[in-house]
């Protein structure tokens, strides 16, 4: 079985009892099952239940011998490990779960939040950073978070050291969020222990992971796409030319949100990717004032009604005509440039096409190690490393 991106063209049912919501663990949590995978099973089979009795067919068909569902045992574990812990599952289809969220290429359609869930329909903005930021970073994290809850936004963040646990501590009092790389009751690292908890006092802790799992690596671009999914705009303060918050703040691209970013030292390399993101049009941040000025009107904080969601509405997938237009834009970079460095206004008259298409394209080649920027910011591509 493949992921799958097509739009779902017929809404699930929503889970309307606890055997519901256990089968929806089950779906999701079965191997080979991504979020699109999910979704496309529910639209093809109309309930979880249904989608589990055909699943050893359709992986079958795709060349998977001996397949069987996430047994209805270890779903019904976790889901009482979560009630236990005192978290709360929640389905997309619940009047519950964000609705800016819903809004993002294959939204994450389970959650565990643990804390206060009236958060999550309250205007947000996300502040990451680096974890090994520095004093003036941490003070200036703290001096934005603190300004912004103050204005009635709510933080989003990640937990992890350094930026986020500046952002985290300045809003305690006003509202926080923090998306968790493992499981919602794994607090990660240690030593934000207390932290955490104080956070699940005042404000909520949020995973689509299962409960019990312990953060890898590879759990965290994944979490990433729910902090900028969260929120209204996304505030870089410290991160380096190849980090997770730029993979943050590439997420926040794709999803329409703003980029903001602080700048910083050139000869510091923790605030390269801040200034890489300005050079390519984030928005440069000297306060919160910066941030607010940006953010549309309609977002301002406000007594909100949580919309009741409508089941003839499809859940949004990821786009296919969006994903074959970044596809075609990427492939006109690479046939542009070569080995010879090239001008970026050069490069955007040759293409012609809008400055604001091309940059983040050069952003997401950047990212993946594809383009490079030389002195004076002149771009060449990266010949790929012969082997043997």
């Amino acid at each position: 079985m493949t992921e799958d991106t097509h739009p779902s063209t017929h809404p699930p049912l929503p889970p309307t009892t606890e055997d519901d919501r256990i089968s929806w663990l089950r779906l999701l949590r079965s191997r080979r099952v991504g979020v699109a995978t999910f979704y496309r099973l529910l639209s093809e089979h109309g309930t979880a239940q249904a989608a589990l009795i055909a699943l050893p067919d359709v992986a079958r068909n795709a060349g998977v011998k001996d397949y069987s569902a996430w047994s209805k045992e270890r779903a019904l574990a976790e889901y009482e490990d979560g009630i236990a812990a005192g978290s709360q599952l929640i389905c997309i289809t619940d009047r519950a779960y964000p609705a800016q969220l819903k809004t993002i290429p294959d939204p994450p359609p389970l959650l565990w939040v643990h804390g206060q869930p009236t958060l999550l329909n309250r205007p947000s903005v996300a502040l990451v950073g680096a974890r090994n930021a520095s004093s003036l970073g941490q003070r200036m994290a703290k001096s934005l978070a603190g300004d912004l809850a103050a204005e009635g936004y709510v933080i989003v963040s990640g937990l992890a050291r350094g930026i986020d646990t500046a952002a985290h501590l300045a809003s305690l009092e006003t509202g926080t969020i923090a998306v968790m790389g493992g499981g919602v009751d794994v607090i990660y690292p240690a030593e934000n222990q207390r932290l955490g908890e104080d956070i699940t006092a005042k404000g909520l802790r949020l995973s689509e992971q299962p409960m019990g799992l312990t953060p890898q690596a590879r759990h965290f671009p994944r979490r990433n796409r729910i902090i900028s999914g969260l929120a209204q705009a996304v505030i870089v303060v410290e991160a380096a030319a190849k980090s997770g918050s730029l993979i943050t703040a590439r997420d926040a691209l794709d999803q329409g949100r703003d980029v903001l970013a602080v700048p910083g030292h050139p000869m510091d390399a923790r605030a390269s990717g801040c200034n890489m993101l300005i050079r390519d049009g984030a928005y440069l941040v000297r306060n919160a004032a910066d941030v607010i000025e940006v953010l549309p009107k309609t977002h301002a904080p406000q007594p909100q009604a949580v919309e009741p969601v409508h089941m003839d509405q499809p859940i949004k997938t990821r786009d296919k005509r969006g994903l074959a237009e970044t596809a075609a834009i990427h492939a006109q970079i690479l046939n542009s440039l070569g080995p010879t460095p090239l001008a970026e206004d050069q490069l955007i008259r040759d293409l012609g096409c809008p400055a604001h298409q091309v940059s983040p394209a050069l952003l997401d080649l950047e990212l993946d190690g594809k383009i490079q920027r030389d002195q004076g910011g002149l771009l060449r591509s990266v010949q790929p490393r012969r082997t043997g």
